[in-house]
Formats: C-alpha cells, structure tokens, sequence
C-alpha cells in the first residue's frame, strides 16, 4: 500500500532534480553526506538550524525554503543523521505549512516559480519548469498524490514523531540550541565537524580531562566571577573612580571595560550568568559526541547547567538576553542591539525547541540526579582546599577534577612563596604545615565576640594605659561574629598554605591528602553547610581583615550568591573528626598565654622545628641562657619554677628595702670605682631598688620567671629537647604557680612588667622597650586589637570563670561551659 506522505514528498524531490522514486530515504549514505555538504550543511549541527530556518519566525513560509528542507530532509534521513520517523516528522510539519498556505498544486508551483524568479535562478535552460511540468503530470495522470489526497491524510494523521528528541532525560538538551539545535541522540561525530580541533583552538582542551575541569570551571566561577566583582565594585564608584579603573585596563581589556561602562550607563541588569552555564551545557553535548563522557556524564553536566539557569531566568527570553550580555563582555562590544536577530529564530520560530517553557524543562528527579553527580565530581577533599584557596586566587577553581600537571614555573612560584613568605622549606616534612592550624586563636576570638555581645569585655583602661579608641572599635566590632564560629578566619590561610604546599611538588602527596581530609572533617564540624560556612567567614573577614590588604568580603558574598560556587558543591559529610593540628585544652592554652608580650601569642601547640629553625632557636637560648641540652634546660625550668629570678631579688635586693642607709652605701661604693660587668649589673638593680623602678620592691616578682619558663618550654618543645609530655607537665607547673601568686591578669601582668625591668640589662633603648612592653600588655589585656594576644578572653588560673558561653562548639577542650 502506498505510503501518502512518502509519496507525496518524493513527488516534490522531483523539482529538486531527483529521479521519482516511492521512498525519499533510499538515497546512499555517502552520496547523501556528499550532497549535503555540496548545499553546506556540514554536520548535524547545522541540520538543527536549516531545518529551524526553513519555516523562518512565523507568517507566510518562503516556499523555496521549504521545498529545500524537504530535499535536506530526505537527505539527512539517508545519511543516518535522522531516524525514518524523525525525518518523516519534519518532513510532514513541512508538509502541514505547504498545505496550509497552498490551496492547489498550481498554487504551490506558482508561488515556487515566483520565488526562484524572485531570486534569479530561472535561466532559459532552466530546468525547474520541466520538473513543475512533470509533477503536475504524476497527479494529473493518477500515477502520484494529488494535493486533495494529501490533505486530507494530513487530517487525519497527526504527526507521530517529535521535531525534537523529547524523552525527560534528553529534554535538557533543547537548551543546547543556543548553538546549535540538537535533532537526534546520542550524540556522535556526526553532530559536530571539526570538533577536537575547535576545542583546542578556542579552550585548549585537548583530553577528557581538560573537558571535565573546564566543565567544573564553568559551573563554579567560569567568566561571570570577574565580571561580576567588577561591576559591584564600579556600581559603588564615582565617575572619577570608574575613569581610573578603565584606564589601568590594558590594551585587551579595555573593549571589556568600555562595555561593562555601558551597561551601567544604561541601567543595564548587571547579570550574565547564563553565558557561562550555557556553555557549560555545549561542552557536554562536545564531550558526548566525542565520547570523553559517556551519555549519563554528559547529562548530569547539561542538567546541572540547566539546574543553575533554572535558578536564575524565569523565561527563555531573560536567558537569551543575559548570555547576551555576556557575550558582549566576552567580545568587547554591545550585542544587545543584535539581540531580535540572533534570537529570533529560537524565540519565535514556530517549531523551535524553545516552544517548550523553559521552567519545568528539566524533571526534577533528573536535577537530583545531576547534583549527585557534580558533588561526586567534587567529593575528593582537595577540593576543600581548592574551594578555599580559590576565593584568595581564583584561577585555583579551573583545578577541579583530575589533578592537573603543572608547570615547573609554578611549582617554583609555590616553592618560593613557601620559603620567603611562611619559612616553610621541603626538608620539614608535612608535619610543619600544622604550626599554621590555630585552633587556640579561633578559641580566643570567638570568646571575645562572645563576651562583646554581653557587653562584658575587659576595661579599655589598664595599669598600663588607655587601649587605642581604633582597636577597641574593632575589638567591640566582634559582637557582630558572636553567632558565627572563628574557625574559618584561620581554616582559609592554612588550606591556602596546603594548597600551595601541593603545589610545590615538594611535599609527600599522600600525607598532604589526609591535612586535606582533616581540613574538610574540621569545618564540617563546625559548619553545616556552605551558606554557614561563607557567612561565618565574610563576618570575620568584615572585622579582620588582612594588614595592608583590602578586606576579601565581596569575593566571599559572591561564592554566598552564586548558586554554582564550588562551595555549595563541595562533599558536606565530613566522616571522623580529626584536625589537621593539635588542638590544646583551655588549661594549655591558658598556661602558654603566660608568656604574655615576652614573645608571639601561642595559638596552637608547639611541635618539634626542622634544623633550620632549630638553628636560630638553639642561638637564642645559648645567647640568652646558656643552655645547650635537654638536661640542662629541664634543670634550668625547674629552677626558674622553684626559684628563679624572683629568689635572686628577695636574697640579694630585697633586704635594702629595710635599710635605707645601706642601699645609698652600696650605690656610693659602686660608683667610686670601676665595675666589672657583673658589678656594673648589680648597681643597676640596686638603683632601681632605691627609685621603686616600675614597682619592684612591691609587685610579686614571680610571672617574670613564670613568663620565662614557658617561653623556655616552648623554645625545648620546637627543638625535641622536651618531649610532649614533659612539656604539657611544664606548662601545668606553670598554670598551678600563677594561680598561687596572682589573682587575676592585671596582677600578673604588672609582676611580668616590674620583671622585665627590674631584670633588663642597660642598654640605650631600654626607655623604647619598656614602652613598647607597656603598649603590648595594654593590647593584651584589653583584647585590642583582638589578635595580640589572649588574656582577654582566658580566665585567670585558678580565678572565678567569668567569661560568656560562646553559641557554638568552636572551642577549646576544658571549658565545661560549652553550649552543645
């Protein structure tokens, strides 16, 4: 029986030259592609929009278009680049808007005539008139279709096949049209001519590889990361500040910048997202024809492009209009006038695969599916350090997926930041990556803020002086963080340094990954999701901000915002918690606090040096004290906890506090000679003993050798002098003398102070570093600025607990007041 619609259409390849034969899809597959490429279309690609400009926006069909899809039609069918009812779908659409438009055969042929005179192709050997004479013929004659038999099987028949691949999962697919319309899946080297060398020339993407990460990239920051700061930034300038920002453009960047310009002239929306997850949707339909992905890979990437647009546009229209926005920027000129004729196909046409709304494309199982997926993509703990790191350098980002070969110049680039920046040299091992966890210091700001926000912080007003007006405000600026844990402020400096460390090449890999899965372990503990995480971190960046460098906040809000950042991606399930350093209890903390301004503020436990370092500790300590071994250093802690300095005074300077008359003796004596060194030494102290210096006839004396001792312990710790457990044992000596001698940290500190200058050496800048002492316990016990040192947040070895709960679990160990 014969076939209306295949009759019918084989009728009309009469006119396009063909020889009449009962079936348009017999033509030979390499004499089908041949043909096709004679008439340029080139790939299947290319298919998609000759077949979308055959019916054009709507209104009255060129029929000359449509008499050429029907040949393309029947060509493509042949070629295996359309299924038979794929083909015979478009093929009866055609068809449809023939008839529609077309009362008659003459009507048709007419209006054919007309338009190849219209466009110059009749000549006087012009075939097409006997080719319109001959298919008048076959209906006329009975041997073909006439039009009233086509129409009314049209009738009666509605189309049985999709224009477009139209199963749930291949739906996603339909947002692929921005570059080319895809007609049939799966995907293959049909679809794309020329592809591997596109993907080199235009992304230097050059295996599967280098797809995923660029897939990753452009899901998590792509183009609209940069774009999007600059804009936020120039939206806050004046002119003047915008002029200066496009003339420090270089030469490649300025088309972008007189755009971005532009667009706030306008009022433009500031928003373009779409030209990086449209894309994104393109590079997997390119990994899929090339099989780097496989389908269900591929799919999970469009979904996930498709889950991110759908968050953003409500239309197809807004869609369009962001990625041209985006494009603009990309090309460094204003598309948007262009944009009703770059689009209007896909917006208008009558049988685009933009009919379909675009909420609602994409079922959501599929999307769940897809975010699966791109966290499994993501689940490798080093994309903690990635996501962290990233928000300092953004390049870190296009790192995502397989671990990527870098260059020696940048292994080098990290090496140097290692050594000149943090001291950090390859022959410490990994272990030294973990002087830079601080748990302690989070400990102590998030009992500042806690405190703050119960106005119960320490007085600006000290023994010592009057804190500066500009650090209390920040130190009182912390009650805006008090529901926000600190751990981060330090989590994203260390995951910078351990990105860098894996960059360096230098470090054991291995053990670099389990500080990556400590990492994530960590701040999953403390953080329970992405959205906690960012805003914890903008507040205290907001409030601590790196010295001499602009506060990161706008980059932080960024990855809040984006619904695509690598952060809301990022493996949440933590597992064990182990971090990646030693977190000391309260009591340690408190104890190495005791060392005050004698030295840096202890924010986590000391752990034996590399032979570097322990080269300029170990001249330290000899310099200062004489000490060349464990032995003698244990023996001379024990002294400085048993007796010490303090003992020195009460022996050999205290006594003169009772005899007047004898003191001013032994200073007239002194003077009337010469002093030896020690002489020299001892006159020195005996006048300060005459003059009261600093207090030191009446202030307890003991937190001078207190001070000392920890520093002292600390020093042996770095150097293995002192075995951990030695050390903790020091540091409770320590803690339980200070509680015996003093009552609070005002007490301790003017004991540390009258130490210090009771027992400094002469020296010209003795006035200079007292005052400089001076300023530092003023910071310290005033907490202003909040990182110089602990004591506002520590309560006082064995005094009354008088410090606020903090409202989470980011604290040390010991403190029983924990809200859990």
């Amino acid at each position: 029986m014969v076939d209306p619609l295949n009759a019918w259409w084989a009728q009309q390849l009469v006119l396009c030259d063909w020889a009449f034969a009962p079936d348009p899809l017999t033509v030979e597959a390499e004499t089908a592609v041949a043909r096709l490429a004679a008439l340029g279309v080139v790939d299947r690609g290319e298919l998609g929009w000759c077949l979308l400009e055959t019916l054009g926006t709507g209104g009255h069909p060129d029929p000359a278009r449509l008499l050429a899809g029907l040949e393309v039609i029947a060509l493509a069918g042949g070629a295996g680049w359309l299924s038979e009812a794929r083909a015979r779908g478009w093929a009866q659409r055609l068809a449809e808007e023939i008839s529609a438009h077309h009362a008659s055969l003459d009507a048709w042929l007419s209006a054919l005539l007309h338009a190849r005179s219209a466009e110059g192709w009749v000549r006087g050997d012009d075939g097409f008139y006997e080719a319109c004479e001959a298919l008048a013929a076959l209906e006329h004659d009975g041997a073909g279709v006439t039009w009233e038999m086509l129409q009314e099987w049209l009738a009666h028949h509605p189309r049985e096949a999709a224009l477009w691949p139209a199963a749930p999962e291949h739906q996603v697919w339909r947002l692929r049209a921005a570059f080319s319309p895809v007609l049939e899946l799966p995907a293959g080297a049909q679809d794309w001519q020329r592809l591997e060398a596109w993907l080199d020339e235009a992304w230097q993407i050059r295996d599967r590889d280098d797809l995923v990460r660029s897939l990753l990239w452009l899901a998590a920051q792509g183009d609209r990361h940069g774009w999007d700061l600059d804009a936020s930034r120039l939206l806050e300038a004046d002119g003047a500040a915008r002029r200066q920002w496009q003339d420090a453009l270089d030469g490649g960047e300025r088309d972008y910048g007189r755009v971005l310009l532009g667009f706030l002239d306008r009022g433009e929306p500031l928003e373009w997202a779409a030209w990086d997850w449209l894309r994104l949707v393109d590079l997997a339909w390119a990994g899929a024809c090339l099989g780097w992905l496989d389908e269900q890979e591929a799919q999970d990437f469009a979904h996930h492009g498709a889950d991110l647009l759908l968050r953003r546009y409500s239309d197809w229209t807004a869609l369009a209009r962001a990625y041209q926005r985006g494009r603009s920027l990309f090309d460094g000129r204003n598309l948007l006038p262009a944009l009703e004729a770059d689009w209007s196909l896909l917006l208008q046409s009558p049988v685009s695969p933009w009919k379909t709304p675009l909420q609602g494309l994409v079922a959501e199982a599929l999307i769940e599916e897809s975010r699966d997926a791109l966290r499994g993509w993501r689940r490798d703990p080093r994309h903690w350090v990635l996501a962290l790191a990233a928000v300092r350098e953004p390049e870190f980002a296009a790192r995502q997926g397989a671990l990527p070969a870098l260059p020696a110049a940048r292994r080098e680039e990290a090496r140097h930041y290692l050594t000149e920046t943090l001291d950090l040299h390859a022959d410490e091992g990994v272990e030294a990556l973990s002087r830079y966890w601080l748990p302690a210091q989070a400990h102590h700001l998030n009992q500042l803020a806690a405190d703050a926000a119960h106005g119960a912080l320490p007085a600006a007003e000290t023994p010592f002086g009057h804190a500066l007006p500009k650090e209390l405000a920040g130190r009182d600026g912390l009650k805006q963080a008090s529901r926000h844990a600190a751990t981060i402020h330090m989590a994203e400096k260390f995951a910078f340094h351990l990105q860098m460390a894996m960059d360096s090449g230098a470090f054991d890999a291995t053990r670099l990954a389990a500080l990556a899965r400590a990492l994530q372990g960590s701040l999953c503990r403390f953080y329970p999701d992405a959205r906690r995480l960012l805003k914890a971190w903008a507040q205290w960046e907001s409030l601590l901000p790196e010295p001499e460098q602009p506060p990161m906040v706008a980059e932080i809000r960024w990855h809040l915002e984006d619904p695509g950042s690598l952060f809301h991606w990022l493996d949440w399930q933590g597992g064990e918690w182990r971090e990646p350093g030693p977190r000391p209890t309260l009591a340690h903390f408190t104890a190495m606090a005791l060392v005050g301004p004698l030295n840096s503020p202890a924010w986590s436990l000391p752990q034996p040096e590399s032979e570097r370092e322990c080269a300029a500790i170990r001249e330290w300590v000899d310099g200062h004290y004489a000490l060349h071994g464990a032995a003698e250093l244990t023996e001379f802690l024990d002294y400085l906890i048993e007796a010490g300095d303090r003992q020195e005074y009460q022996i050999n300077y205290a006594p003169y506090t009772l005899n007047r008359g004898r003191l001013a003796s032994e200073i007239a004596i002194l003077e009337s000679d010469e002093c030896s060194e020690e002489e020299g030494a001892h006159l020195l102290r005996l006048k300060r003993v005459r003059d009261d210096e600093d207090g030191c006839n009446d202030v307890d004396l003991a937190a001078w050798d207190i001070a000392q001792a920890v520093d002292l312990a600390i020093a042996g710790r770095q150097l293995g002098w002192l075995e951990q457990g030695a050390f903790l044992r020091l540091l409770e000596r320590a803690h339980a003398l200070a509680s015996e001698h003093y009552a609070g940290w005002e007490e301790y500190a003017r004991g540390l102070h009258a130490g210090f200058s009771f027992f400094m050496g002469e020296t010209p800048e003795r006035e200079s570093f007292l005052a400089g002492f001076r300023q530092a316990l003023v910071s310290w016990l005033s907490g202003a600025p909040p990182l110089a040192g602990a004591w506002a947040s520590l309560d006082f070895p064995g005094a009354r607990p008088r410090h606020w709960a903090p409202l989470h679990i980011d604290t040390l160990p010991g403190d029983h007041r924990t809200l859990h």
